[in-house]
Order: structure tokens, then sequence, then C-alpha cells
């Protein structure tokens, strides 16, 4: 079994629940109290399973979408600070196993960049996660900018985790199945990112760097694509849109236990851009753990993914 770092494996803390639950409404109340369950648990539950999947440390976030569903500032902003004192208190009880990573409010620019300095330089998390668009707004607005020069500045990975889209898409009508984390989610977080890459958040802060989950989103597949739409439409940034993807994001395997995938994003951004993630509690880690083991890969590529990767582009302990 190799030794390994999860980067996606998410908590609740007291407080939180109302604006969780407005993500899993549809799903069944024993699944649900048995997911809140282990969402709320940092011990036993949650360090057995890491155990039997071999994750030496869990890099925790809060189930979204947090306080980026939060409609008054003055509010978003204290609970952030809230939840994140949460968090770096159970970080504290376990050192050796737990590390995190910052929620912020993303209402106000400056109040997020000073808590994610907070958080890196006190609280010594390692980055940030965001649950996607804070009512409607997404992380491309310009007035964002004060967030990513500080973020740049402090060398911080911003995941960006899946939300609801501001309105469902119509084109799942009818077929409930295709909604959310089957597929709404993965349009609507890959969307996410090529906003900044298109609209050139990366030209203006060309250190700043991006986390996304899921093999990425489905980018690594595209990126061919990406690079001719973007002449073809005279989109003027200062290199082609791949090479933003390759150089300015990382990703997990948070979800995406499959050889096919991991290879073709091999592949595309190097495996030295690829991170294991179990995406705790809302997947198994065991088999996401188990599937890290035993999936076709070279001895130093598999070790990299698992563990060695993590440690170099989040700053955790080797």
């Amino acid at each position: 079994m190799v030794k390994k770092i999860a980067l996606e494996e998410h908590f609740l803390c007291p407080g939180f629940e109302d604006y969780w639950k407005t993500t899993v409404g549809d799903v069944d109340p024993k699944i649900l109290a048995q997911v809140a369950a282990r969402l709320s648990d940092f011990g036993d539950l949650r360090l057995k399973s890491m155990d039997g999947a071999g994750i030496s440390r869990a890099v925790l976030s809060l189930a979204g979408p947090g306080v980026q569903a939060e409609h008054d500032t003055a509010t978003a902003v204290r609970n952030a600070r809230s939840a994140n004192d949460f968090l770096a208190g159970e970080v504290q009880k376990r050192p050796d196993r737990y590390s995190g990573f910052a929620h912020l409010p993303m209402q106000d620019a400056r109040a997020a960049a000073d808590e994610l300095e907070r958080c890196m330089t006190q609280l010594k998390f390692s980055g940030a996660m965001i649950n996607g668009h804070t009512n409607g707004h997404y992380l491309d607005d310009p007035v964002l900018s004060p967030f990513w020069e500080r973020a740049e500045a402090l060398g911080a990975v911003i995941y960006i985790h899946p939300t609801d889209p501001v309105v469902p898409s119509p084109a799942l009508d009818g077929h409930k199945g295709l909604r959310r984390a089957t597929w709404e989610w993965t349009f609507e977080t890959g969307s996410h990112a090529l906003r900044l890459v298109f609209g050139g958040v990366f030209d203006r802060f060309p250190k700043a760097r991006l986390a996304l989950g899921h093999m990425g989103e489905t980018l690594p597949f595209l990126l061919w694509r990406f690079d001719s739409r973007a002449k073809l439409y005279g989109i003027k940034l200062a290199k082609p849109p791949s090479e933003y993807i390759k150089q300015n994001i990382l990703v997990t395997t948070s979800g995406m236990c499959s050889q096919e995938p991991l290879d073709c994003t091999i592949a595309a951004l190097g495996h030295e851009r690829i991170m294991f993630a179990a995406d705790y509690p809302f997947e198994q880690a065991e088999e996401a753990g188990h599937w890290m083991d035993s999936v076709k890969l070279p001895d130093n590529v598999r070790t990299d993914i698992a563990f060695n990767n993590a440690v170099k582009h989040f700053r955790l302990p080797g």
C-alpha cells in the first residue's frame, strides 16, 4: 500500500448545516444522516477510513457551499473566520494526520485576501477551497483582483470545488440523474476555471494557481480544441489557453477511480501536476486508496501522484 496524502476531504462544523443542506435536499434521509455523521467526525470514523486507504494525511475543507451562499457580507466574513478557527482547532489535535484549506468570504475581495493570509501565516493552512461562484459572482470578476494579488504573493493554491449553477441547466430538464455530481457540476466547475483562463486572470497574475478535482473537470481532454477555438474567435491572450491549463492548474483524482482518464491527464499535463484525493465522505476513501495502489503506473509515478506532488505544491510535511 503506497503512502498517500488526500486533498479533497470534507468536514462540517457547527452552525453550517443549513448552508450544506441546500445541496443535498434530494438525498435519502438515511444516507444523509450517515454522511453528516462522517462530516462531523474527526476521530475514529475518519481515521479508520484513512488507515484503510493508506492515507497518512488529509487536507480538510468545509463541505460546500458554506458562506459562498451567504447574502450578507458581514455575516460571511464572520462565519468564514469561525469555520477556519474551528478547523484549526481540530487540526491542532492531530497535526500528524490533518491539514486544512481556508474557507473564504468572496463577497469582499480584501476581506477574503486578509483571511487567506491569516489562515496561511497564522493557522498554517495549505491553501484555500472555494465552492464555486459566490451568489452568481465568479472568480474572474475584476473586483476580485486584490484577492488574486494576495493569493499570488502568498503562493496559495486556490481549489475550486463544484457547486450548483446559478440557474439549473435546461439541457438537463427531465433527467434528474444528470444533475449535480453526475454531470452538471463538472460542466459548471470546468466552465468556472475556463472563465479565469479566457478572461486573462493568469496574464494579470501569472503565478496564481488553481486546483481542480475529478481529474481536471474534463479540461485535460480538450486542450487542442480550446486553442483552436480561441484562434477562431480572436481571443487575445499572451499564450494559448492550453498553456495556462498546463502551467497554472493542478488536478486531483477525486471521484475518478479510472485508468483511462488518468492516462489522458498524465499525457496532457504531466504526472507532476496530478495528486490523489478521495472526496471523503462523498466517496469511499478505501475504494480510492485501493485504486491508487493497483492502477497501472510506474512506481515512481504512483508515489508522486499519491504523495510527493502534494508535499511539493501544498508545502505539506514529507
